[in-house]
């Protein structure tokens, strides 16, 4: 089992590859792999500056570009 869990959210940093911008978006974690840095989820955020993702869309992404997380239980009232 992986540093974030399933419902968990992250803020990931994702860079244009042709503009170099960068925009930060939320994931909701599906799961996560530490031996590989790796979390697994979809994209709940309208991407802006990358218009070849979409919401919804399934990713994998590195720890590295993970900036902000909240668990599940922060959702939880």
């Amino acid at each position: 089992m992986g540093t974030y869990k399933k419902g968990d959210s992250v803020k990931i940093e994702v860079v244009n590859g042709a503009t170099k911008e960068s925009e930060w978006m939320w994931l909701l974690v599906e799961s996560s792999d530490d031996k590989q840095r790796v979390v697994f989820g979809t994209l709940d955020s309208e991407p802006i500056v990358n218009t070849d993702m979409r919401l919804g869309m399934s990713l994998a992404v590195t720890y590295a570009h993970v900036r902000e997380h909240l668990p599940a239980s922060a959702f939880k009232q």
